[in-house]
């Protein structure tokens, strides 16, 4: 089927050195077409639209198609318009756009696949085809038909307030958290939050806690600020806070992931909570509580925000509906103590100024009648059945090599390699058996100190987590095998 007329696409460049009208409109029209600007099988606009839009005479145009047409580049049929011609060869003259890796990443995110379907066991995949498509369109289209001018326009830096209004009361009954609406901004995500506030709070030379190993994401946003990142060793309790006062004690910040920390999956222990909270008050430091997933814990009762326990204002509770829900919405949060808000919003305003309003609208509506609730309660229960599945078949397929941890929450799990094998082995290993996994080295600052694998089971199927795990115990026995031999 032919393409429509682009005629706001048609772009030429400048007529240089008085070259006449027809050689020019020839060269751009050529370039245009075989750097891909104009796609093979699109229909150009008639002569008459392409005369006034670059005011020249009609003569001009049609002299430059007719050579177009003799060179191969255009066809034309009578009643069906000119074509760019759908079989044109690309050539090796022209530089043609393609899409770029970006260059210069983070080592800890280098070489992570972002292909699509994804393959077993990429870590933070939600199901996304298990999202209810139908309820969001009828709650969007309703919401979008009675849209007010105040919607559509810029609206407060903060976000939509009704939306704030409902992550305030759902927060404080499903995390404990202590807030109101005036204390909730909304972001894009919580690597958004993690941006604002590193600029808030740190300046270069600043010293800030970060879990080791911990979530890279946060190490990239203190880096970007020039900051002293002390890493803070992590056990089966959670952050180990008697490290970091010996580490730094004088810290200005600390990045923590108390509900199920990442990668190791621990939870911050109660003793641990309070003397978190006791340096930060002792400081005049902040915390920054990631609570990322905290949603899906699959047994016993959920785990009470840390921000619930602080009476000093000393936390910062950041949190996203972006896995919850689907990766694409761009809808986060941070509850932000109120000596910290002019800062935030200011920096804000000399930013991206404000979010979506149509789609915190959207989102509002959505949690006002129950659909995240009910979508929520229905993925705990298919996630701890797919977590079950990945842990059962790595006993049995896996056992010698890989300990699925036995932590029950989450949309990914920590592997334990048990092989004398290196992560970044084991992660090179399976990727070259078409499994995608995270090493743990990328989540460790300075040298590792467990060797590990993270794990998504959230986004698959039971029967695709059976047979990625017997992928994953191929590659790792087939290295075993290689390394007896020789």
């Amino acid at each position: 089927m032919a393409k429509p007329a682009r005629t706001l696409d048609l772009a030429l460049g400048p007529r240089l050195n008085k070259l006449p009208l027809t050689r020019w409109l020839y060269e751009e029209l050529r370039r245009a077409i075989l750097e891909r600007r104009v796609p093979p099988g699109t229909r150009l606009p008639p002569t008459r639209d392409l005369a006034a839009q670059f005011r020249v005479s009609r003569g001009v145009v049609v002299t430059a198609f007719d050579q177009l047409r003799e060179e191969g580049y255009l066809t034309a049929r009578v009643g069906a318009g000119t074509h760019v011609c759908a079989n044109l060869p690309l050539s090796t003259s022209v530089r043609v756009n393609r899409v770029r890796r970006i260059q210069n990443l983070p080592a800890a995110i280098r070489g992570l696949s972002r292909s699509r379907p994804p393959r077993p066991f990429r870590a933070y995949e939600p199901d996304l085809t298990e999202f209810p498509t139908d309820v969001w369109a009828r709650v969007a289209s309703r919401r979008l038909r009675r849209a007010s001018a105040a919607l559509l326009g810029a609206g407060h830096p903060a976000g939509y307030e009704p939306l704030r209004q409902e992550i305030a009361a759902y927060l404080g009954s499903s995390r404990g958290v202590n807030c109101t609406a005036d204390c909730v901004v909304i972001l894009s995500g919580v690597q958004q939050g993690l941006d604002l506030f590193s600029r808030v709070l740190l300046k270069a030379g600043h010293a800030v806690w970060l879990e080791n190993p911990g979530y890279f994401g946060a190490a990239t946003a203190f880096r970007n600020q020039g900051a002293n990142i002390i890493p803070v060793p992590v056990d089966e309790h959670g952050l180990d806070v008697a490290a970091g006062l010996c580490l730094g004690r004088g810290a200005r910040a600390a990045y923590v992931t108390p509900a199920h920390q990442f990668p190791l999956g621990a939870s911050l222990s109660l003793d641990r909570r309070l003397a978190l909270l006791a340096w930060a008050h002792e400081a005049s430091a902040f915390i920054l509580e990631d609570d990322y997933d905290s949603e899906y814990r699959f047994e016993g009762h959920p785990i009470p925000a840390l921000q619930g326990l602080d009476t000093h204002e000393s936390v910062i509770f950041l949190g996203s509906f972006n896995k919850v829900l689907f990766p694409s919405l761009r809808l986060g949060f941070a509850v932000v103590p109120p000596v910290l808000l002019d800062s935030v919003l200011a920096l804000r305003l000399g930013s991206d100024v404000a979010p979506p309003g149509p789609d915190q609208a959207i989102l509002c509506d959505f949690i006002a009648e129950g659909h995240l609730g009910r979508h929520i309660r229905r993925m705990r229960n298919l996630y701890a059945a797919r977590l079950e599945a990945l842990q059962e078949a790595a006993c049995k397929y896996l056992a010698g090599a890989l300990e699925i941890s036995s932590i029950r929450a989450g949309l990914s799990t920590a592997g334990i390699l048990r092989n004398s094998m290196t992560s970044r082995e084991a992660e090179r290993l399976a990727t070259a058996n078409g499994i995608e996994v995270l090493g743990f080295h990328r989540f460790f600052l300075g040298k590792n100190t467990i060797e590990g694998l993270l794990m998504g089971f959230a986004g698959f199927t039971e029967r695709e987590i059976q047979r990625g795990v017997r992928a994953l115990a191929k590659a790792l026995q087939s290295d075993a095998q290689t390394r007896a031999r020789a």
